[in-house]
C-alpha cells in the first residue's frame, strides 16, 4: 500500500498519543513506587520536575539540530527514545543501588523523546499538504487529551484486573505504542517545513522580530490558562463532589482533558466554518469568566462547571497559538516552532506557581490565588489584538 500524507497525520496523532503516555502514565504509580522501593513522595514528585526539565532542554536545543539531520531522522529517534524510556522503567529500578535513581535515568531517556516530540509533531502537521492547516492543528493537540484519558482509564482498569504489582508489565505494554510509531514514521513521507530553496529566519532575524515575541507572549498566557486550573483539578472534584481522594485524583483530571479534547475535536472538525482568532477571544472571555466562577461562587457544583468549561475554553490556545505563528510568520521555521514550544512550557510552570505563591501570600487563600491567574486569558486575548496591529 502507498503510504500518502493522510498516514503521516495518522503518524503524527498518535506521536501526540505517545506524549501523552510519556507525561501521564508515571504518576499513576507515585504510592507504588513510595511502597516498593521505600523512596518518600517528596523525592519521588521530583521525576515530575525532572521529566518537563528535559524537555525544556531539548525544546531549546532542538532548534539547532533538527534541521540538520532532518525530520524524518529526529521524528523516528525521539520515538525510540520513548520506548526505551519506558521498557527502562519496568528494569533500570531493580540494577541500581539507590532505585530512584533507576527511575531517574528511566524518566531522562523518556524525556528526550517527548521533548523532540513536542518540537517536532507540530512542523510536521503544518507541512503536510492540507486543504486546512488550523483544523489539522486543532484535531492533532485533541490526540494528546485522549490519550490523556486513555493512559488514565486504560492503566487503571489494568490495575484493577492484573494487580498493581504488575506495573512493569503494563510499562512494557505502553512502549509498544513508539516502538510501532517508529516504524510506521520511518514509512511516511514527511516534508520540511519550509521548501529546501527557500532560507529560514536567522535567530538575529527572529528574535528581532515584534511578531514573534508577540506569539511567545501568547504561548506562555496559553499554557498557564490551561494549567492554572488544572493543577488544583483533584482538590476542585473532591470539593464539589464529596468524593474520596482516589475518585478526585481520577476524575479531576479527566473531567478537565476529555473538555479539552472536545473543544479542539470540535474545532477540527468544524474549522473551515469557525474564524480561528475570534473563537480564541471567545476562549479568552470563557476562560476568564471560568476563573472567576471558580474563585468565587459559593456554590461546589458551580464551581465544578467553572472547572470543566475551563477545560474547553483552554482546548483552542496552544494549537490556535502554533497555527496564528505559522500564518504570521511563514519562515520561522523548526526554531520558532522549538522557542514556541518552551515558551509554552514556561507558561505550564507560570500558572500553577502564581496560584500557589499567591495564595501563600495570603494565609493559604487559593482563591485569591486563581483570581491573579485570571491575568492569563487576558494576556492572550491582549496579544491576539496586538498581532493583528503589528500585522497592519
Amino acid at each position: 500500500m502507498k503510504l500518502t500524507y493522510r498516514h503521516t497525520l495518522y503518524a503524527s496523532f498518535t506521536g501526540y498519543i505517545v506524549q501523552a503516555i510519556i507525561n501521564n502514565f508515571i504518576p499513576l504509580l507515585f504510592i507504588t513506587f513510595r511502597d516498593t522501593f521505600g523512596i518518600p513522595l517528596s523525592k519521588i514528585t521530583l521525576l515530575i520536575t525532572f521529566n518537563f526539565g528535559v524537555q525544556l532542554l531539548v525544546d531549546l536545543l532542538a532548534a539547532g539540530f533538527v534541521d540538520r539531520i532532518g525530520y524524518k531522522v529526529s521524528i523516528v529517534a525521539a520515538h525510540v527514545f520513548a520506548s526505551a524510556g519506558l521498557i527502562s522503567l519496568a528494569f533500570l529500578p531493580d540494577l541500581f543501588a539507590d532505585p530512584f535513581n533507576g527511575l531517574l535515568t528511566s524518566v531522562m531517556i523518556y524525556a528526550v523523546g517527548g521533548g523532540l516530540l513536542e518540537v517536532l509533531v507540530s512542523p510536521i502537521v503544518e507541512a503536510c499538504p492540507t486543504d486546512n492547516k488550523e483544523k489539522a492543528m486543532s484535531l492533532l493537540h485533541s490526540f494528546y487529551c485522549w490519550g490523556h484519558v486513555g493512559v488514565v482509564l486504560i492503566s487503571t482498569g489494568f490495575f484493577a484486573f492484573a494487580g498493581i504489582g504488575n506495573w512493569k508489565w503494563l510499562a512494557l505494554i505502553w512502549a509498544l505504542i513508539p516502538a510501532v510509531n517508529s516504524f510506521f514514521f520511518a514509512a511516511v513521507p514527511v516534508r520540511p517545513l519550509i521548501a529546501h530553496d527557500e532560507r529560514p529566519l536567522s535567530l538575529k532575524q527572529l528574535f528581532s522580530s515584534k511578531m514573534f515575541w508577540i506569539m511567545v507572549l501568547m504561548m506562555i498566557a496559553a499554557g498557564a490558562s490551561e494549567q492554572g486550573v488544572s493543577q488544583w483539578a483533584s482538590a476542585f472534584v473532591e470539593t464539589a463532589l464529596g468524593v474520596r481522594k482516589v475518585v478526585g485524583d481520577l476524575l479531576g483530571p479527566m473531567l478537565f482533558a476529555v473538555m479539552m479534547g472536545i473543544a479542539r475535536a470540535v474545532f477540527g472538525k468544524y474549522g473551515e466554518h469557525i474564524k480561528l482568532e475570534r473563537f480564541m477571544i471567545f476562549s479568552g472571555i470563557l476562560s476568564f469568566g471560568c476563573y472567576l466562577v471558580i474563585a468565587l461562587s459559593p456554590w461546589p457544583v458551580l464551581n465544578l462547571i467553572g472547572f470543566a468549561l475551563c477545560g474547553f475554553s483552554a482546548g483552542i490556545m496552544w494549537p490556535g497559538t502554533f497555527s496564528i505563528s505559522a500564518k504570521k510568520l511563514p519562515f520561522g521555521g523548526t526554531m520558532m516552532f522549538a522557542f514556541l514550544a518552551m515558551a509554552g512550557d514556561v507558561g505550564c510552570a507560570a500558572g500553577p506557581t502564581l496560584v500557589g505563591k499567591i495564595a501563600g501570600l495570603f494565609r493559604g487563600d487559593l482563591t485569591v490565588g486563581i483570581l491573579a491567574a485570571s491575568i492569563f486569558p487576558v494576556l492572550l486575548i491582549t496579544g491576539i489584538f496586538a498581532q493583528r496591529k503589528q500585522q497592519r
